[in-house]
């Protein structure tokens, strides 16, 4: 038997060769085709490219090609740069100092000891020189025709390890993953050209960034308008905020133009793009109570952090970062976010506007007739409303309109405020207000849900989270969790909810936020927990408060089917004028949409 001989099963360890340890490297370091990408480009960028051209067909399978106009490498370089753990980019004396996207000396040796891999290069002063490496194994230097920087040519990938070719998905879907990862890099490189083409379409160029130009802010709003679509640019709020060494700048979306899926948020630490749990959190934190909970925001936001407190060295593919102070960079984010949105005013979204212009437009195969017309004057408007006059009260009228609130025209410093002035009210609900240079419809409803919600939240915190004590505390077994939930404590009971230990793995609920009433504890302290082990702190509390005083405001707001009086109607308007967030109900529906006069005006055809 076996059991008599242990030698007969006892596992023997090896030493692995070289092809082989470069394999399993690899397969870390490059995932798919967009992994390559990602690589080339990141090196051409360390070498101080302005303009990158990608190409790629089949989407990366067959070939990707990188040509940058950096630095370039002389005839001894290239050897190294085909070796492991050989860079440029660090010395080894101080692994926290990262300034550059690559410092392993991994992308290279990686993609030559899975595919087909040349690289042709010349720096200044030096002749161009070419060198292959094939499955692992190097062919020599050979002199080669370049004016100047970069070409890295990828062909076969993974053709050594075929294994991993049946993992990959559909050159339409390795593509679009590509396409992705250029714009990433691009939105954080708004000063280099970026081209990527197709060489499976006849090189049909798929994505084209020019190198931006201006000071930080509109060369970044110039590049992201290009990617993102002008319209992100134009529903989006300038984030710049400091604190204690960090940087935070980019767009972020306003509350009425965000989207049914989290696709459309980028985030960046030191020009890098990330994809990181706590900085995900934090953005959803900064739109917790202007946003359904079904909703997300969009947004392009890049942090500055001092290298040696930033660790990118904790995944393969460097999309993951760890923070030497997470809380202090959390807070940046959501602090930055409130201030924002509490300081934009009220705001409404250009796409609310365009989706009630497209309502009203007539639904016709020809364009509309366009009418040359003069605009009346004053005096003119006077005349015809006197000449009419007699003919409209000679008409049979049983039922007078009495939207009018006033024939005088409004004071002109009233105009020139955001909302304008109340001319009526529609519906019971909808106020029409008339500005300098167009119209606003007020949801009277949702507005003043807004108004009385922001007035409950300031009250509260003036006064602080009444609390209830229990009359029997409410015991809750957590396991292990009990010990990071009680490291909150203080936390919590800021909020009104009171905890301390109750022996090993339990912990003890003695009083609750009064607001919440007598619901079930137990759901309420497990939801907490679950939020603290996925981000290392929670806003479930928070968010739970912040729903009770939505409600209340919903129920204590303006009611759908009161008549308002002209200076109810205009109080509205100076009071949402002047609460932030006033822009958005508690849902993260809009309390209103502006119309320009043109586009009303073109909707009639007039010019």
């Amino acid at each position: 038997m076996s059991g008599d001989d242990p030698n007969m099963s006892r596992p023997l360890i090896r030493q692995l060769d070289e092809a082989a340890i470069n394999r399993i490297a690899a397969g870390e370091v490059v995932e798919r085709p967009a992994s390559a990408v990602k690589e080339l480009v990141e090196n051409a960028l360390d070498a101080g490219a302005r303009r990158v051209l990608i190409e790629v067909a089949h989407g990366g399978k067959s070939l990707i090609r990188v040509t940058d106009d950096g630095c370039g490498m002389g005839p001894e370089d290239l050897p190294l740069a085909l070796a492991r753990h050989a860079t440029s980019k660090i010395d080894g004396s101080d692994l926290l100092n990262i300034q550059s996207f690559g410092f392993r000396g991994e992308a290279l040796p990686s993609l030559g000891a899975v595919g087909r891999l040349k690289i042709t290069s010349r720096t200044a002063g030096l002749a161009a020189h070419e060198i292959a490496v094939e499955g692992g194994v190097m062919d020599g230097l050979r002199p080669a025709a370049l004016s100047r920087g970069t070409i890295v040519e990828l062909r076969d990938l993974f053709y050594a390890t075929p294994a991993r070719l049946k993992f990959l998905r559909s050159d339409r879907a390795e593509m679009q993953a590509i396409t992705d990862v250029v714009r990433r890099l691009a939105m954080a490189q708004p000063g280099v050209g970026f081209t990527l083409r197709d060489m499976t379409d006849e090189g049909r160029v798929v994505l084209r960034a020019d190198a931006e130009s201006g000071d930080m802010f509109d060369a970044l709003a110039g590049r992201l308008g290009g990617l993102l679509g002008r319209e992100f640019i134009d529903n989006a709020l300038r984030i710049d905020a400091k604190r204690d060494g960090l940087g935070l700048r980019g767009y972020a979306s306003l509350p009425t133009a965000s989207r049914g899926a989290s696709v459309a948020q980028f985030l960046f630490v030191n020009g890098r793009p990330v994809r990181d749990k706590l900085l995900y959190g934090a953005l959803r934190a900064g739109y917790m109570d202007v946003l359904a909970r079904d909703r997300h925001p969009a947004a392009a936001l890049f942090l500055d952090c001092p290298p040696e407190r930033v660790d990118v060295n904790v995944h393969p593919a460097k999309a993951e970062v760890r923070f030497r102070d997470p809380d202090l960079v959390r807070g940046l984010i959501v602090s930055a976010l409130r201030h924002a949105l509490a300081g934009a005013g009220p705001q409404s979204a250009t796409t609310m506007r365009d989706g009630m212009l497209a309502a009203f437009r007539p639904e016709t195969g020809a364009p509309p007739r366009v009418y040359q017309m003069d605009r009346p004057s004053q005096t003119s408007l006077s005349r015809a409303r006197d000449w009419q006059a007699p003919h409209l009260a000679e008409a049979p009228a049983p039922w007078i309109p009495t939207a009018r609130i006033d024939d005088a025209p409004p004071p002109p410093e009233v105009m020139t405020r955001p909302l304008g002035a109340a001319r009526a009210q529609v519906h019971e609900n909808y106020i029409i207000a008339q500005t300098e240079t167009g119209v606003v419809i007020v949801d009277a409803h949702a507005a003043h849900e807004r108004l009385v919600y922001e007035r409950l939240k300031r009250q509260m915190e003036a006064t602080g989270v009444a609390r209830q004590a229990l009359l029997i505390p409410e015991i809750v077994t957590l396991g292990d969790g009990a010990a990071r939930l009680l490291a909150h404590a203080d936390d919590l009971a800021t909020l009104g909810l009171m905890i301390e230990p109750f022996g090993p793995g339990t912990i003890a609920v003695r009083e609750t936020p009064a607001l919440l009433g007598t619901g079930a504890v137990e759901p309420l302290v497990r939801d907490i927990l679950d939020q603290i082990v996925d981000l290392d702190r929670s806003e479930a509390l928070r968010a739970r408060l912040d729903a009770v005083l939505s409600r209340m405001a919903c129920h204590g707001s303006v009611r759908t089917g009161r008549r308002m009086t002209a200076d109810e109607m205009n109080a509205l308007l100076r009071e949402m004028e002047a609460t932030p967030r006033s822009g958005q109900c508690n849902h993260g529906r809009p309390t209103f949409v502006a119309l320009e006069l043109s586009d009303i005006e073109k909707l009639f055809g007039r010019t």
